[in-house]
């Protein structure tokens, strides 16, 4: 589901090049050197693992902490001490699962966005060299490599009950409308959540068979994450996101950024508190969400809008929270497994 475009919409030319050179054939501007997709595929597949976002692992760890966060808080909910410990975390296979479809459609979703994207990647220097603009792979190309994404992530999700199926299929809705947000409103962001969080419900459904209040607010906080990680993200490339028209927190925001995150972080964390509470997770797993608060208070404290090297880092650095966050939920339950039941 991850429509994560993982690349700063750099413009500071308006010359429209849309051939490369044979020498930089096969290479993206604005895309990571020296990743072991460049080691290892032949350069005819570099085009497709560039639409997939392959080389740019940050998005798919972003999509995938959601899924985690709540089959582990599904798993460890209302947990009584001395429960085998079996019983209190989450499987391997499902967290496999997880991590192989959260792959597979954040692919997708990248595919899908430049292919909905092409006419402003076409504008922008930075992002002209992408494999649609450029020519390296045609519109129908891309959308056959789509679909066969999108089976790899149909193929993960019917190995969920079928509760949990329809559940993932109702996400293709938010996954559908997110490309053309930042055409029509200053909250791409908000769109992005809905689609990057829909895993915080997709757990949940996949261990229980059915939703309760305590998945809704995990969702509902996630949301409010993702609008923050994302604006730090879209700081990288404001000035050039308003030449070609992008619009997005980051701008809405301004210099006012600091506050808002210190809401939607303080936000997020306030809904995982009770989302926890709900589920009755050992007490153990709020260690993990202290620890995430502390990351975030951080982030904000040496945040530098101005910055974009450092706006993307600290973009990146949220991967830790998604593991602070895991790991205070794995703890919990092993803290209810080897306390002695009464």
């Amino acid at each position: 589901m991850l429509l994560l475009d993982e690349a700063p919409l750099g413009c500071h030319s308006t010359a429209m090049e849309n051939v490369q050179s044979k020498e930089t054939q096969g290479r993206v501007a604005d895309a990571p050197t020296g990743h072991w997709v460049y080691r290892t595929l032949p350069r005819r597949f570099w085009p497709y693992a560039q639409l997939a976002r392959w080389d740019r692992p940050i998005g798919w760890w972003l999509l995938l902490w959601p899924c985690w966060w709540s089959v582990a808080m599904a798993a460890s909910a209302h947990a009584q001490p001395g429960a085998p410990i079996l019983d209190v975390l989450p499987s391997l296979w499902t967290l496999f699962l997880f991590l192989v479809g959260a792959v597979a459609m954040r692919g997708a979703g990248c595919t899908y966005n430049d292919i909905v994207d092409t006419d402003i990647d076409e504008q922008v220097a930075r992002t002209r060299s992408r494999p649609l603009p450029s020519g390296q792979v045609s519109r129908k190309q891309a959308w056959l490599f789509l679909l066969a994404q999108c089976l790899v992530g149909l193929a993960v999700l019917l190995q969920f009950n079928w509760f949990a199926v329809l559940v993932g299929f109702a996400s293709l809705v938010t996954v559908a409308v997110y490309p053309f947000m930042k055409r029509f409103t200053d909250w791409p962001q908000l769109f992005l959540g809905f689609a990057f969080s829909w895993g915080a419900l997709m757990g949940w459904a996949v261990h229980f068979g059915s939703l309760e209040l305590a998945p809704v607010l995990l969702y509902f906080g996630s949301i409010l994450w993702v609008i923050g990680y994302d604006t730090l993200y879209a700081h990288q490339d404001k000035e050039d996101d308003a030449l070609v028209g992008v619009r997005s927190t980051a701008r809405l925001f301004g210099d006012n950024t600091k506050k808002w995150l210190i809401a939607l972080y303080g936000g997020a964390l306030l809904f995982f508190i009770v989302a926890f509470a709900n589920a009755a997770v050992p007490m153990p797993a709020l260690a993990g969400l202290l620890a995430a608060a502390a990351h975030m208070a951080r982030q904000i404290k040496v945040l530098d809008i101005d910055n974009p090297d450092q706006c993307l880092a600290l973009f990146k650095s949220n991967s830790i929270v998604g593991w602070l966050i895991f790991l205070g939920l794995l703890g919990g339950g092993v803290w209810a497994s080897i306390s002695p039941s009464f």
